[in-house]
């Protein structure tokens, strides 16, 4: 059942959009993306039914990592614009009943940081406790997160004799969270953009705050977390915490603290590579395995569901057969595929082409219990470009019309990054041209959105699986407040014909209704059979006479 309150839990049941605002919309023809541009497009980010927004960095950078190399935390890139554009982009949001978070990287900075070039250049600066600093590398080291890259995540700095640590690059050196001062200008960071209005941080790559040997705390490595979730509810009430914590469930748990003292939200990895095996074996057990295994969280926490983020679709908790599995059916060409780990695709291509099968991922995204989430572009089906290193690839301009770079730029084709190219083209895949198609797979998306605020039971509900008798079609359940949602997704190519038992449907008072069709159904004593086309999918709801009508 839902809390009884709500207000302060908007996130539970949110629509996420993630974008970089560099790669949205230009607006005065220089070809990059900026935030008058993403103002302009607001309106279309309503119409779809997002109600949080998603930015990827839009610091001032050397954009050597997408971004995530900040030279300064308190500012916006010229490039894009700046804090009074910031400022109402928060307002047009508002006023469109959209929330917006922004990503908070405070592992580490830019090497150009202010900060970082005071610390290397002597070991009695005041920013030298800012970073983590080492005579000699430890004989047994961390792993880099990027093998291929990076040989080592120490670094040697000649001018001072001293190896730094970075665990991502080495232009991005790790920030000591151990040292108060590193905290002190993180709350000043945090407490800078909530004073402008901003709802809620996504943290990046969470695990490493707490376990590098900068950890704030080693004696209690959480205690970080504790104290950020602290700060931002004094500074913003209802503000989220989302978590990017690439972990099994049972490992996530404690990044939630308790009840809820540390993340709000986290991604739900897990779910999101079971979707795929699933996919690629036509078969619903793997992903039937890791639902019924999720734990159950307090009310107040929560899971967000994906299936393509803005990074690589990540493979590192499939065992070494699943993974081949996925790597051989989804990203064939070893181009497709980086760091031994993930898959630099988008979703249209990685199934092939095939409207039944991007369309029963995306009945499955929102149809799980959870807050889903869309990366920009997603939800037209834009493709990749191999061309683009790593994950590049899936970062190119949005395609909004059939035009010269997709709607994005009127600059020269010259100074506009480069856009896909083949079938999914602007001319073959661009917003405008699918909304004015009923039958496009934005229209889709749009009714899918739609389905999902009008049932909070998807994300409010107690999860269950629900009896198929086919090892090809999974059917789960959610149930809250008398109100009971069915969804039945095929997995196969072909036909199949399943009986199931809607839950509490032995109540005479209630009634079933097809959600996607808005039509009536009648199930005899409880039981419904289900004709589902291949990769075909159903959404079902029953409530009964006396549910609390949402």
């Amino acid at each position: 059942m839902r809390p009884a309150d709500t207000s302060d839990l908007w996130w539970r049941t949110a629509v996420i959009y993630c974008l970089d605002i560099e790669t949205f919309q230009d607006s005065d023809g220089d070809g990059v993306g900026d935030i008058e541009g993403l103002c302009d497009r607001i309106d279309y980010l309503s119409e779809l039914g997002v109600t949080c927004l998603w930015l990827m960095p839009f610091q001032p950078t050397r954009d050597l990592d997408d971004g995530y190399d900040i030279t300064d935390f308190t500012a916006v890139d010229p490039r894009l614009g700046d804090l009074g554009g910031f400022v109402e982009l928060l307002r047009i949001a508002h006023d469109r009943g959209i929330r917006v978070i922004m990503d908070l990287v405070v592992n580490h900075t830019s090497d150009r940081h202010p900060w970082f070039r005071s610390a290397r250049r002597s070991r009695t600066s005041k920013h030298r406790d800012y970073y983590v600093w080492r005579d000699r590398p430890p004989r047994t080291s961390q792993k880099t997160v990027f093998p291929g890259e990076e040989d080592s995540v120490w670094e040697h700095d000649e001018r001072t004799d001293q190896y730094y640590l970075h665990s991502f690059y080495r232009h991005q050196p790790d920030l000591n969270l151990a040292e108060p001062a590193v905290r002190a200008e993180i709350a000043r960071v945090v407490g800078f953009w909530t004073q402008l209005g901003v709802d809620g941080f996504r943290l990046d790559a969470v695990p490493f705050l707490i376990s590098t040997p900068g950890a704030a705390d080693e004696t209690d490595p959480h205690e970080f977390l504790r104290e950020l979730h602290r700060f931002v509810g004094r500074r913003r009430g209802g503000a989220v915490l989302l978590g990017e914590v690439g972990l099994p469930h049972a490992d996530q748990l404690a990044y939630f603290g308790s009840c809820g003292t540390e993340l709000e939200l986290q991604f739900d990895f897990e779910t999101m590579q079971a979707v795929f095996l699933s996919a690629v074996r036509h078969e619903a057990g793997p992903l039937a395995d890791v639902l019924g295994n999720r734990p159950a969280v307090d009310r107040r926490l929560g899971w967000s569901t994906f299936l393509r983020n803005h990074d690589e679709l990540t493979l590192e908790q499939l065992d070494e057969q699943g993974r081949q599995e996925v790597f051989d059916a989804l990203a064939p060409d070893e181009r497709q595929r980086v760091y031994g780990r993930g898959i630099v695709r988008r979703l249209a291509p990685m199934m092939g082409g095939d409207p039944r099968r991007i369309r029963q991922a995306y009945s499955l995204l929102f149809s799980l219990p959870g807050a889903p989430m869309l990366l920009y572009g997603e939800e037209i089906g834009m493709g990749e470009l191999l061309t683009m290193p790593d994950r590049a690839a899936i970062r190119t301009p949005m395609q909004w019309d059939a035009g010269p770079s997709g709607g994005f730029s009127t600059a020269r084709p010259s100074r506009v990054p480069a856009i896909p190219t083949g079938g999914y083209a602007p001319e073959h895949v661009n917003v405008h041209d699918q909304l004015r198609d009923p039958d496009s797979l934005l229209s889709f998306v749009r009714l899918l959105i739609a389905r999902y605020r009008s049932a909070p039971e998807i994300a409010w509900g107690d999860l269950s699986i629900v009896d198929t008798g086919d090892p090809a079609v999974l059917a789960h359940a959610c149930r809250a407040d008398g109100v009971v949602f069915v969804a039945a997704h095929n997995f196969a190519a072909d036909a199949r014909r399943v009986e199931i038992e809607i839950p509490d449907a032995d109540d005479d008072t209630s009634s079933v209704t097809d959600l996607l069709s808005n039509a009536p159904v009648d199930p005899a004593d409880g039981r419904l059979v289900l004709d589902l086309e291949g990769y075909g999918f159903r959404w079902l709801r029953r409530v009964s006479s006396g549910a609390r009508r949402s």
